[in-house]
């Protein structure tokens, strides 16, 4: 079943409610699209945002980092909000104030915790691999101790959250309409390059299907 979440003083629309959408199956959709999110948090009394990669796995989001990064250890166990943002397009009106853009962003609010499970944590390492690259944790080498114990992984659960898109043309003011401005949409989409090889590849070695494969969702 899409479960509606509950509409939090953090999570409600002030304006453009039309654009608000509180069911996991959009936001959901919103995060698996995009793995870049943005991590914002207060640190030393300043507010901070670190860009990063994140992965979900059912009703919980994760991300990772370095166990030194200061992001990382100041954003556990404290209230964080999580953004991940698509552009889809630009939207060009007869007027400067209703140029717009259309988009799809989602919103999550909580307080992350450690996988400190070493197991956990090496499966979640393996989930965020496979969810990019299909099947591509089993061809790897395995993490060592080190690069383990380097490495944070924290979790959050996807309790409050909200989604917000815009997927629309132009409106302009009615009178505007009559003037010979040209309006109308831009559309943005995500595109994957050709994948470059490293030169250092061992003679032989082909492209793996999960590559060749590869998509932005």
């Amino acid at each position: 079943m899409n479960e509606e979440l509950a509409v939090t003083e953090q999570t409600r629309l002030r304006r453009l409610h039309e654009r608000g959408h509180f069911d996991r199956e959009t936001i959901y959709s919103i995060l698996d699209a995009m793995p870049l999110c943005h991590v914002g948090f207060v640190l030393n009394d300043k507010p901070v945002v670190i860009p990063t990669f994140q992965w979900r796995e059912g009703d919980h989001i994760y991300w990772h980092g370095s166990k030194a990064s200061r992001g990382i250890h100041a954003s556990q166990d404290m209230d964080v909000c999580l953004t991940v943002s698509l552009l889809d397009g630009l939207v060009l009106a007869r007027s400067g104030m209703h140029h717009s853009a259309n988009f799809r962003s989602a919103m999550i609010f909580g307080r992350p915790s450690v996988v400190d499970d070493p197991d956990q944590k090496a499966a979640r390492l393996n989930a965020f691999i496979d969810q990019l690259y299909p099947g591509r944790s089993d061809t790897l080498r395995p993490m060592s101790d080190q690069e383990a114990k380097a490495t944070t992984v924290l979790s959050m659960p996807i309790d409050e959250a909200s989604a917000k898109i815009r997927d629309d043309g132009v409106h302009d003011d009615e009178e505007d309409y009559a003037l010979p401005i040209w309006a109308g949409v831009i559309p943005v989409r995500h595109t994957v390059g050709e994948p470059i090889p490293d030169p250092r590849s061992l003679p032989g070695v082909e492209m793996p299907e999960h590559v060749k494969a590869f998509v932005m969702k």
